[in-house]
């Protein structure tokens, strides 16, 4: 793999035919962290979602390299339901893993029966960023990794990110996790 992770270019975004935002410019190399910035409805998701490989309609350069493998967090966590085990398998993780990474995340081990519809935001949000960090990606992409989460998990997330050298690119509100974890931040017009 290469050392580039994405880069983008003069990116525009369109937005039912219009210019949502203009000339957005960074270079997200292998081991950085970048955190996107900006007011709500600036299009920082669908920055993410292009990034991360959707069909996101835009104009201007972006370079992916071909093979890379991206770790997707969305905000919308309402979908999830079911067991954690056939979660597991069907995102084609360690279960073992996964529940020990819930664990650390102060996930009590009874969760771990239940249908996942009835958890809390917190707890999808858990079950999410912990899959994510189960897979071997080289580009973690996460939107709002922190809504509902817990000031003790934040800090498990954070020492995680801090020592592991993963590339990431994510938005989050939390001011104070964005300036110490992202090398660089990304101001969206």
């Amino acid at each position: 793999m290469e050392t580039l992770a994405v880069e983008m270019r003069d990116i525009t975004k369109i937005f039912g035919g219009v210019k949502a935002n203009d000339r957005i410019q960074f270079c997200l190399r292998a081991g950085s962290i970048h955190g996107l910035l900006g007011e709500n409805g600036a299009g920082k998701s669908s920055i993410l979602k292009l990034a991360a490989g959707f069909d996101v309609p835009y104009n201007g350069i972006l370079e992916r390299p071909q093979g890379l493998i991206v770790s997707y967090v969305a905000q919308d966590t309402s979908f999830l339901s079911g067991k954690l085990s056939d979660f597991a398998r069907e995102q084609a993780i360690d279960e073992s893993l996964f529940k020990a990474i819930l664990r650390k995340l102060d996930f009590s081990r009874v969760q771990f029966e239940k249908d996942m519809q009835a958890y809390s935001g917190g707890q999808k949000k858990k079950v999410l960023l912990s899959a994510s960090l189960c897979k071997r990606a080289h580009l973690y992409i996460w939107d709002e990794p922190f809504n509902f989460i817990d000031v003790f998990s934040r800090m498990q997330i954070e020492q995680l990110l801090l020592s592991c050298g993963a590339s990431m690119l994510f938005v989050e509100h939390d001011q104070a996790f964005t300036e110490k974890i992202a090398v660089k931040q990304v101001h969206l017009p």
